[in-house]
């Protein structure tokens, strides 16, 4: 089950989040080795690190990103031998190549434009909806996750990520909320809109 959790502010900075947390237990990878060059993949390193922008192969899919070349974990756009991956993947002769892939770790640059993203589906969605005073996005369903949402009457949106299996997430957005205004709200040395940095919130959180 995935369950990234982020807490994000309506107010001067609209389009920050302010908290996240990944509670990703199962992470997938994928192993593949290629005889010859080319691979049936099309990659890009626009987010800093080398992932799947079109194909498809066995269970790798856009989105995934290379973790490991030759069964060495890279970081970013690194590679093996003061290479990039990019370099190493267009070599022909680094064949036979064997290419470990996972979803990776989403950078801070994509938490933020993935929360912005997300903001401006809220607000648009709360105004083209038939319903009148509509409340915006509650429950978005794709075939690769659920996300749920929940927003305060202050503004402030909750929103959480997971697997089509995870039942009864509402009860947890109100948790998340009462943990909020417990130990962060209540916290004198917490600004509104700021990022949130507070160990109690964590501990209770993840606990």
């Amino acid at each position: 089950q995935y369950l990234p959790f982020s807490l994000r502010s309506s107010g001067i900075n609209a389009e920050y989040g302010i908290y996240d947390e990944d509670f990703a237990l199962n992470k997938h990878t994928e192993e593949h080795t290629w005889q010859q060059s080319p691979i049936p993949l099309v990659f890009t390193g626009d987010t800093g690190r080398v992932v799947v922008k079109f194909g498809e192969a066995g269970g790798v899919r856009p989105g995934y990103s290379v973790i490991a070349v030759n069964q060495q974990p890279v970081n970013g756009l690194a590679g093996p031998n003061d290479r990039t991956i990019m370099d190493i993947i267009a070599d022909p002769e680094a064949y036979p190549l064997s290419l470990t892939f996972g979803r990776g770790k989403v950078g801070a640059n994509e938490k933020l434009m993935l929360a912005s993203t997300f903001h401006s589906l809220y607000a648009i969605s709360a105004k083209i909806s038939p319903i009148e005073e509509s409340s915006g996005i509650r429950q978005l369903d794709t075939e690769e996750f659920s996300l749920h949402c929940f927003q305060t009457i202050t503004g402030v949106k909750f929103f959480v990520i997971v697997d089509h299996k995870q039942m009864a997430c509402e009860p947890l957005l109100h948790r998340i909320y009462e943990l909020y205004t417990d130990y962060v709200l209540k916290n004198p040395f917490y600004l509104i809109d700021m990022p949130i940095r507070c160990e109690l919130f964590d501990t209770n959180l993840k606990g």
